[in-house]
């Protein structure tokens, strides 16, 4: 008789979840997990959070528009750090604190 195993679809809940809203779907390393969005924003953004998102998108162009040797310059540099997980996301954050500075 063979052993019945389960498919687990779901491992863990994450945040608020309530009835009334649509669900998410979600995948955070290993783990898969799902979600409600409960009560969405409604209010307009402040301006502290409209210069951060000017930020970010001013960092993913700058990601966007290096060369091929400033990303080899990224990439060698990138071995030899243990922070990021991914070399675009070295970038992005290298490039996100010149923004900054």
């Amino acid at each position: 008789m063979a052993k019945y195993v389960p498919i687990e679809m779901v491992k863990s809940y994450s945040g608020k979840i309530c009835e009334h809203s649509d669900v998410y779907f979600a995948k955070k390393g290993n783990t898969l997990y799902t979600g409600k969005i409960c009560n969405p924003r409604t209010k307009p953004f402040s301006e502290q959070e409209l210069a951060r998102q000017a930020k970010f998108r001013q960092a993913i162009a700058a990601v966007n528009a290096l060369t091929a040797e400033q990303k080899t310059a990224y990439a060698t540099a990138f071995k030899n750090q243990s922070k990021y997980g991914t070399l675009r996301g070295y970038m992005f954050a290298q490039e996100y604190a010149k923004i900054g500075a």
